[in-house]
């Protein structure tokens, strides 16, 4: 044989000796699948016991300062002094500012004598009322007097009707003027008397008005804090309503959760939490202090506030915080993670692993849920053990091989 036929006919051999491997593996392969295809369904188990079941709460917020509060003029006017730089801090009661209270002093000292004018002309009016008064109540009694004598001189024919009728005329003009005055008496106080003390007060009230406008135009701080804005400058103008400070009192810093109404449903005022806030780099023991009681129409939300039980200056408003908490939704209840309930055509059912490996689909009725569990009102009892995954491949009947041990405890 020559060296060429001796190179093709190793060249067939090593051919062959390839697809003959090829072949040998791929029946392998084929076993191999044949086998997998004709075991049991492999599923992950749960034992199903009586124990509280907790809701897991997550809440996410932002700090919030005790108070922010924005100064603003009452009265246009001009500054003419400012006290306060931006991060100062400041006591309640500090001056801040200060407006022109010229004008108004001036106004203040007129009313101050239009005041002392209005009282001397209420004396003088109780004086002449009351030097009239008694002038004409003797004029009228002793008109009265000389009209009943000269009403019996006319009875026994000693003077004449005309006479009678002069003396009853003079009689009833100071009887008129006496009641004239008696009738302005309204308690003790006669009308005019009243009408000229009326004015004194009203004199008063405008200078108190002024002077309340004088103590407006000195801004002072309301509460301790620290200024966080400050827009003022000695002789510009400031505008009524205008902020020219913010006052940040960080005194006591809460933090404000947004809620969903199924977290609002189960979180009470009262409950410790420990916040963590990243920007800080340090958890905070707080109290939940208030949970709104309707939902925002706005937001669709409920909040939640928490207060930090220790003040720390370093803490500022705006700085996201978190918590989370364990609520107790049921004491001593049975239920099962959410993946083991299957709901499918408005049957709602678990599939029961017995002792023997065999599945049930088993019919149940669900009472309280939260994200990760679901209550077992009825359909299972204490030491059930059910599928928790691979249900798709579930039916009744079938033999399954449990990939855990199962237990809920």
């Amino acid at each position: 044989m020559s060296r060429r036929e001796m190179y093709i006919a190793g060249g067939i051999c090593c051919l062959l000796l390839v697809v003959i491997m090829y072949f040998y593996f791929l029946q392998q392969g084929n076993g191999k699948k044949a086998k997998i295809a004709k075991g049991n369904p492999v599923v992950e188990t749960y034992t199903v016991v009586r124990k509280d079941m907790m809701r897991h709460v997550s809440l996410f917020g932002q700090t919030v300062a005790d108070a922010n509060i924005a100064i603003a003029p009452k009265y246009t006017g001009r500054i003419v002094a400012v006290n306060v730089k931006l991060g100062d801090k400041v006591k309640a009661g500090d001056v801040l500012l200060v407006q022109d209270t010229m004008d108004l002093e001036l106004s203040i000292r007129q009313n101050n004598a239009a005041t002392r004018v209005a009282a001397a002309d209420a004396v003088e009016a109780e004086s002449t009322y009351n030097a009239d008064y008694i002038k004409t109540k003797n004029a009228y009694r002793l008109q009265r007097t000389k009209y009943e004598r000269n009403q019996y001189l006319f009875t026994i024919g000693a003077i004449s009707q005309d006479t009678l009728d002069t003396i009853e005329q003079e009689y009833m003009a100071s009887k008129s003027a006496f009641d004239a005055l008696d009738n302005q008496v309204s308690g003790e106080t006669p009308a005019v008397v009243e009408s000229k003390r009326a004015a004194v007060d009203k004199s008063y009230y405008g200078t108190q008005a002024l002077e309340k406008q004088r103590e407006d135009l000195i801004l002072t701080a309301p509460r301790d804090g620290v200024i966080g804005y400050r827009a003022a400058e000695v002789g510009a103008i400031a505008s009524a309503g205008t902020k020219v400070f913010d006052i940040v009192d960080n005194s006591h810093i809460y933090v404000d959760c947004l809620l969903s109404e199924n977290d609002a449903a189960v979180l009470k005022p009262g409950l410790d939490v420990q916040v963590s806030i990243d920007a800080m780099g340090a958890v905070y023991k707080g109290k939940i202090i208030y949970v709104s009681p309707s939902m925002d129409d706005s937001a669709k939300t409920y909040t939640a506030r928490i207060v930090l039980d220790e003040a720390d200056v370093n803490i500022k408003a705006g700085l996201f915080a978190r918590t989370t908490i364990d609520i107790l939704q049921r004491a001593q209840t049975l239920y099962v993670p959410k993946e083991a309930v299957q709901t499918k055509n408005g049957r709602t059912s678990v599939f029961v692993i017995h002792e023997d490996n065999t599945v049930e689909q088993r019919d149940i009725k669900l009472g309280l849920m939260n994200d990760e569990t679901e209550e077992i009102i009825d359909g299972l009892a204490e030491g059930d053990l059910v599928a928790t995954s691979n249900q798709d491949k579930l039916k009744n009947g079938i033999v399954v091989d449990l990939a855990n041990a199962g237990d809920g405890a």
